[in-house]
């Protein structure tokens, strides 16, 4: 069989549908189903003149159009305008703003200038509208003529008159003088604003009904003549006394410096004082009981109090009550740091008295303070060791197999190797914080922490054998400047003395019995 092609008809409708795409395309620039456009809506007390079709525009280049006005019933002003924004145009946040805005100057046609808002906000969802607290209309050249009737322009040229007469008088200088006021004027202004919106919604619009009915209070005019009658009484007052005015204004801070504190530590004490007041409860009840329970001693003490039984008394305890009260003022002040030395002593100091010693090498037998005093028996034995020049310590000096670096180029010999360092040495001094109080310091921590042991130093190494031949040297030549300045004629070796030559002298000053006990003891 022969395979026949599409027709002429299917070919001449295909074309047809592929000249009708394009010029869509072409037109419109869309893909329809695929860049579906992003609609937001804004809510406008006056559309002023937008309609279907007019441009939107963010910082002045167009983004999109309005594509619906839907006002909120017939014939009003006001409406909610629907508008297409593009990708260029994105993304909108949910803080954004919108205003109509005229193309040309006052008049002619209007477009939406849309403020995309703050990232932090989020992006505003499509179909979600823009609220009329966030919108704005352009003001109409008619309405400001409408607004500047005969009354007004009156009105507005007596404000000029009375500016001019205030400048004549010095005003822009006054003006120039409360510059430095003003920038803490509006901080207080603006805090004071803020507070007037309240904590809490519905909290404004109360101060707005409350104000109406004051308003409507004065709104008698007997009223208003009386508010203005005593108001201009109490401006006159206040001008006879502007001086007293002027300083007691001024002493307004420190007023409030002071008395915030006061008001903070009165509002602390409420809770106590409550609860005091709950518990005085029964007392105030037996009071009466109490009262008349101790009039018959009252009358006693009435007749006892008389000058014939207890004038002389009375007399010489009035003069002596103005000093007792002195005493009873100028006492807070040391009872304050009898207070603050009885809770150092009570929080601080018993505490770490009753506390011991954490050492596992040496481990303390009773707390702190039984410890603390353990030293005294030994120091008074020390202080009897004493002749004519001053006290004086006995030291004996020897040598050893162990030899340490203990810093500062000195070193050290010991007969037994170290096993460690116990407390380990301090660099730091502990902070001194002077301005905590006693019975806030943190208490010491009696835990002994030990140290390894210094390295030993090898003594058989030829840097240790050459520095030891510089210190006998440098030691002799000491040694025999001493000598010499005092006029002995004792001779100073500068080697190892041998045993023989030590048995000489031991031999000439009787003393070989003893060198022989010594010698044998150390198996020599």
């Amino acid at each position: 069989m022969r395979n026949r092609g599409p027709s002429a008809f299917a070919v001449g409708i295909a074309v047809i549908v592929v000249v009708i795409v394009g010029t869509y395309l072409g037109f419109t620039k869309d893909v329809p189903l695929v860049n579906s456009p992003y609609e937001i809506k804004a809510a406008f007390r006056d559309t002023s003149g937008i309609n279907k079709g007019s441009p939107v525009r963010i910082a002045g280049v167009d983004v999109g159009e309005v594509t619906d006005v839907a006002h909120t019933k017939p014939g009003a002003s006001s409406a909610t305008v629907t508008f297409a924004i593009t990708d260029k145009g994105r993304p909108v946040y949910a803080d954004a703003a919108a205003k109509i805005r005229p193309r040309i100057f006052l008049e002619g046609n209007f477009f939406v200038e849309v403020a995309p808002g703050t990232p932090g906000a989020g992006e505003l969802d499509e179909g979600e509208t823009i609220p009329v607290g966030r919108t704005g209309n352009p003001v109409q050249f008619d309405q400001v003529l409408q607004a500047l009737n005969s009354d007004t322009r009156n009105d507005l040229r007596q404000v000029f008159v009375e500016v001019g007469r205030a400048q004549d008088a010095g005003g822009a200088k006054a003006f120039n003088r409360s510059l430095p006021y003003q920038a803490n004027a509006y901080k207080f202004t603006a805090i004071v604003a803020e507070a007037l919106l309240g904590k809490k919604p519905g909290d404004l619009s109360r101060f707005v009904r409350s104000g109406g009915v004051a308003a409507q209070a004065l709104n008698e005019p007997r009223r208003l003549t009386e508010l203005v009658a005593d108001f201009n009484t109490t401006a006159a007052a206040f001008a006879d006394e502007e001086t007293a005015l002027r300083s007691a204004v001024g002493e307004l801070p420190r007023t409030l410096r002071a008395a915030t504190p006061a008001l903070d530590s009165l509002n602390d004490a409420f809770p106590d004082v409550r609860r005091f007041a709950r518990g005085a409860r029964p007392g105030i009840r037996s009071l009466g009981p109490t009262v008349r329970a101790t009039l018959p001693l009252v009358r006693q003490l009435r007749g006892l109090v008389q000058d014939r039984e207890l004038g002389t008394l009375a007399r010489n305890l009035r003069s002596a009550t103005p000093p007792l009260a002195q005493v009873a003022t100028t006492g807070v002040g040391v009872l304050s740091q009898l207070r603050a030395l009885s809770s150092c002593t009570s929080n601080v100091l018993v505490p770490f008295g009753d506390s011991k010693l954490v050492d596992e090498a040496f481990p303390t037998k009773g707390p702190v303070y039984e410890d603390m005093a353990k030293f005294l028996p030994g120091l008074a034995g020390e202080s009897r060791s004493f002749d004519a020049n001053s006290q004086y310590f006995k030291v004996l000096g020897t040598g050893g197999a162990e030899t340490f670096n203990i810093g500062n180029g000195l070193f050290g010999s010991l007969a037994e190797p170290l096993v460690g360092n116990n407390p380990p040495p301090i660099r730091e001094r502990p902070p001194l914080k002077p301005e905590v109080p006693c019975e806030t310091q943190e208490p010491p921590d009696l835990r002994s922490i030990p140290k390894g042991p210094p390295q030993s130093v090898d003594t058989n190494t030829p840097a240790a054998r050459t520095r030891e031949s510089k210190a006998q040297s440098a030691a002799v030549a000491v040694l025999r400047a001493e000598l010499k300045r005092k006029g002995s004629d004792v001779k100073v070796l500068d080697r190892a003395i041998t045993v023989s030559e030590i048995r000489a002298i031991a031999s000439k000053n009787g003393l070989t019995k003893q060198l022989d006990r010594a010698l044998k003891r150390q198996g020599k």
